[in-house]
């Protein structure tokens, strides 16, 4: 390439953007990579599937899926210098609408997601109060009648021998008995405790009716805003606490990436390293509280029943399922990271660095949060499998309690709560660039005003997280988690690996990997194209089918400690918003053959899946031009040879 050239290229790069240097890049998809998954649902799953066994599958799944993905769309991000809408549209015309297809995934999961991080907004600046408001049950209107408290139960009965907390008071217990629909029972059982009768039985007074724990109680009462009649049909007005919490969320990402990459690699060496600093003083402060011990000991330690769930499919499709949300290939976010690398980046080397950082961060934060419950479990007189509880509930309900129970709780909670915040920020950093990109990308004219378009891509956001807001914003939350990234994510890895190994070939994949710099050694080489070629899309239908075999209607917490099983309609909507992604493809199919056929270029199966003019490297692409627009002429298919672009260039 001339002089002249690189310096056009060059001045066309800078246009884009790119990161200032490659720790920024780094940090950036380890950030993206390390997210609230790690924390609070790889624990959860651990203990699911007998702790050890699933880091056994985990670490498996890791090698044969989740990383050939990762280094797949990194390879690719960073050789064309696109987003995923131009990328495939350029790589194989036919499936431009992939792109498209991974950006509505992106679209919809950045709505909820951002809404996670206005929950623990809302829960660093409660944790301020002199005395954290979810230690004890509340006596005003926001407190549900059903709310119970130890200590408070304890005093009750010192002070009256048949006084019991129940509706936010001292109760007699004949009166909780009656409201039942029982009577208070004679005579107590074997271990003193207090009991009602239906006549027929005697029931422990625990059991008569469900009790919520304060924390419980706080998040689904005061936070989330739940009633008694909460529901589809009753969503209820704007609670203007979270509204304020989302804005604020939201505002902190327009910020971060008002300028882009430059801004955003700048703010990651805070949000990407800061959890695991307090990862490491959360664990230190776990590891010595009462009953930490026998918490991690149900981590880690083997049993002969445990390792016989190694035999047991669930496993390794929970395993497949959480190593593959959790790297995050698919939803465009990788490749739009990669595209602003240099050209020459080795992110061979990142990949792997990455990938196994990930894996390394949600076995570390298992110790940590297994520490922490088997302190739970102590302070309760309770089994540690009766106390861990997954996702939102480990989060906002299990780990709240904990901190009540700590020396200082206001600067655990407040440790505890930044560290959800930064893990958030960084996938959600990535995700809204992603759509910034896209747009910026389509559009080049933008990239002047890239600032506005971060500032309109954020205004929608928070618009469409106002839903999220009401008092019943929690099923649409749960609705938009539930489907979003499920059957349509895993559709666009398998068409995605299908694509780029067989209809662009995996030669001239290797050759991109060539022309960057990068050389792999045969080992390595033999180890990514079995996995790209057969392994990997064999898992990923596998993840796939198991799936659609373990489906369950979505549902949701409620006011009760019932869940809500949400109705047809909504569960449809669900379905709509699982296979949006799939609709795109089809769309973008159908519509490639339209557009062709009216330009008069060709329409059959070679020509809509082989590169067209404007496919090359970032470098070539970038540069001024050859009359066919590319450096390299010849185009060697993997099931036969050809010219790439023949003389005919209606392509």
């Amino acid at each position: 390439m001339g002089k002249g050239k690189a310096e056009k290229g060059e001045e066309e790069e800078v246009e884009r953007g790119n990161w200032d240097n490659q720790c920024d890049f780094f940090l950036s998809c380890l950030g993206y990579a390390v997210g609230l998954g790690n924390v609070w649902r790889f624990p959860y799953l651990c203990y699911e599937h007998g702790g050890v066994t699933f880091l056994i599958a985990y670490v498996t799944m890791l090698l044969i899926s989740g990383l050939p993905l990762f280094f797949l769309e990194l390879v690719l991000g960073q050789y064309a210098g696109k987003g995923p809408i131009k990328l495939f549209g350029r790589i194989a015309p036919a499936f431009k609408g992939l792109g498209y297809g991974m950006l509505m995934i992106s679209f919809l999961v950045v709505i909820y997601y951002n809404m996670i991080i206005a929950w623990t907004i809302y829960y660093t600046f409660a944790g301020f109060a002199s005395e954290l408001p979810w230690t004890y049950c509340g006596t005003g209107n926001l407190t549900s009648r059903d709310c119970f408290q130890r200590e408070s139960g304890a005093g009750m009965l010192q002070r009256q021998q048949y006084g019991h907390f129940w509706d936010k008071k001292c109760t007699k217990v004949e009166d909780v008995c009656q409201n039942f629909g029982m009577e208070q029972a004679t005579e107590r059982d074997d271990t003193d405790r207090l009991q009602c009768t239906n006549g027929s039985m005697n029931i422990l007074l625990n059991k008569v009716y469900p009790r919520v724990s304060p924390s419980e109680d706080y998040f689904k009462r005061t936070m989330l805003g739940l009633e008694p009649d909460s529901s589809w049909s009753n969503m209820g007005g704007l609670k203007w606490e979270l509204v304020l919490c989302l804005a604020a969320a939201w505002t902190i990402v327009c910020l971060c990436l008002i300028k882009g990459v430059q801004s955003s690699g700048k703010v990651v060496y805070f949000t990407a390293l800061f959890p695991y600093l307090v990862l490491v003083i959360l664990l230190i402060r776990g590891a010595t509280l009462d009953g930490a011990y026998e918490g991690i000991v149900f981590y880690v330690v083997p049993t002969a029943e445990k390792m016989a769930n190694l035999g047991k499919i669930g496993v390794w499709s929970a395993a497949a399922t959480q190593i593959f949300y959790s790297l995050g290939p698919s939803f465009g976010g990788l490749i739009t990271l990669s595209s602003y690398n240099k050209f020459t980046n080795n992110c061979h080397r990142d990949a792997i660095l990455i990938a196994f950082a990930n894996c390394g961060t949600s076995i570390f934060a298992g110790f940590v949060i297994f520490s922490i419950i088997g302190f739970m479990a102590k302070q309760a007189a309770l089994p540690v499998e009766e106390v861990i509880k997954g996702g939102p509930g480990l989060a906002f309900i299990a780990y709240p309690e904990a901190v009540t129970q700590m020396p200082v709780p206001q600067l655990w909670s407040f440790l505890f709560f930044g560290m959800l915040i930064t893990l958030g920020l960084d996938s959600q950093f990535t995700m809204t660039e992603t759509i910034t990109t896209a747009i910026m990308d389509q559009y080049p004219n933008l990239r002047a005003h890239k600032g506005k378009v971060v500032i309109f891509a954020s205004i929608i956001g928070f618009i469409l997280g106002l839903t999220m807001c009401t008092r019943g914003g929690i099923f649409m939350f749960e609705l938009i988690n539930w489907y979003s990234a499920s059957w349509g994510l895993l559709i666009c890895a398998i068409t995605e690996i299908i694509v780029i190994m067989y209809a662009y070939g995996f030669r001239n994949f290797l050759e991109n990997i060539e022309e960057m710099g990068m050389k792999l050694p045969a080992f390595m080489k033999y180890y990514w194209l079995s996995m790209w070629m057969v392994v990997t899309p064999i898992v990923l239908c596998f993840v796939l089918i198991m799936n659609f075999v373990q489906y369950s209607p979505a549902y949701s917490p409620s006011y009760t400690q019932e869940n809500y099983y949400f109705p047809i309609g909504i569960q449809f909507l669900g379905w709509i918003m699982a296979l949006v992604a799939v609709f795109f493809i089809l769309i973008g199919i159908a519509f490639q053959i339209y557009n062709r056929k009216k330009n008069g270029k060709p329409t059959d199966f070679k020509s809509m899946v082989s590169p067209n003019e404007k496919w090359g490297s970032a470098i070539v692409v970038n540069a001024v031009k050859k009359p066919m627009g590319l450096d390299n002429q010849t185009y060697v298919k993997d099931e036969f040879s050809y010219n790439k672009y023949s003389a005919d260039t209606t392509y």
